[in-house]
Formats: C-alpha cells, sequence, structure tokens
C-alpha cells in the first residue's frame, strides 16, 4: 500500500483503544482550539495538540503514532485545564506515547526524553531535589551538544537561579521510601 494512503487510512478499532487508554472520549472535543492557544510547545511543532486530537478522532493511526507533537508534549496540563469541554488531552498524548511504543514506532526525541527522564530521577533520588547545573551538563554531554545551553549560563548565574554544586533536602530517607515503594524506578 502506498505511505500516504497507509497514514491517511481511518482506524475505528485505534479510536476506541486510544479512548480506554486514556479514559476520555476523543469526539467530545469540539476543535475549539484552547488547547494550541495554551500550549508552550504549539508555535515550535509541526501538530498542535488539537490537530493531534482531529488525527486521532478521525482514527488516522499511523500519522498520530508518528508525529513528534506526541513525543515533545510537557504533559504540563495547561491543555487540560483550558478545555471547556474537560477533556484531558494529557492522557491522550500519553495514551499516544503507550501505542506508538507498543507499535514498535519511536521518535527521535524519544530516546532523549527517556535520558532525561533517568537523569532527573537519578538527580532526585541522589539530592532530594533536582540539581538544574548537573543534569544539563549530563544531558547535553550524553546526546554529544555540551554548549546547547551555554548562552543562558551567565546569566542564570548572575541571578542566582543555578549553583554550581547540589542543594540536599533534610528528609533524604523519604525520597528514598519514596522510590523503594513506587512504581517509578530509574532505567
Amino acid at each position: 500500500m502506498d505511505d500516504t494512503l497507509k497514514l491517511n487510512r481511518l482506524d475505528g478499532k485505534f479510536v476506541k483503544e486510544v479512548e480506554r487508554l486514556a479514559g476520555q472520549k476523543l469526539n467530545d472535543c469540539y476543535q475549539c482550539g484552547k488547547c494550541t492557544a495554551g500550549c508552550p510547545i504549539a508555535a515550535s511543532v509541526e501538530y498542535p495538540p488539537h490537530r493531534v486530537m482531529r488525527m486521532a478522532q478521525l482514527g488516522l493511526k499511523q500519522r498520530v503514532l508518528y508525529c513528534p507533537t506526541i513525543w515533545l508534549c510537557l504533559s504540563c496540563v495547561t491543555c487540560t485545564a483550558r478545555c471547556p469541554k474537560g477533556v484531558d488531552l494529557t492522557s491522550v498524548m500519553n495514551a499516544l506515547r503507550e501505542l506508538a511504543i507498543k507499535e514498535g514506532i519511536s521518535h527521535a526525541q524519544h530516546s532523549k526524553i527517556k535520558l532525561f527522564e533517568k537523569l532527573f530521577l537519578h538527580s532526585i533520588k541522589a539530592h532530594g531535589r533536582l540539581y538544574e547545573m548537573g543534569t544539563l551538563a549530563r544531558f547535553n554531554l550524553l546526546t554529544f551538544q555540551p554548549f546547547q545551553d551555554a548562552q543562558l549560563l551567565l546569566p542564570l548565574l548572575q541571578k542566582g537561579k543555578l549553583s554550581f554544586t547540589p542543594k540536599n533536602i533534610h528528609g533524604k530517607k523519604e525520597i528514598e521510601y519514596i522510590f523503594k515503594n513506587s512504581h517509578v524506578k530509574e532505567s
């Protein structure tokens, strides 16, 4: 089958699976665009949130699962908070990522996201809070872009927003307990 036709093929089973995983009725969205208006990444992606939702509503499985937006979504819940119909688009994005992984579809951003998640959790486990400088430095080195955020360093240091040394919290035992007893594990 032609790749263009495959990308545009409607799949009703897919719609039902997304609804089941997300716990949302996709057709509750009437495409008002408020999710996109509040989305911090909308201007940076080819398909903003309301278009991703529309592709999911139409059952455009291949198109939506290969869409980089599902991997770049920050899960900030702004879209969900702004929705006049109460559609939890964040849950829909999570469901789409889960289905993409299940289908063996990965985006170039997926490996970076997983790496950042691992480094973030490592920092929380080690210090009880995020050590921004160390986490970003490790991330940039491991993704072979060591000077990626260099222009931000001096202004953030001058304003006291970054520190060269990590600051530990007092409740480290509680953090260890959370990691030990939660499903969140460092990979």
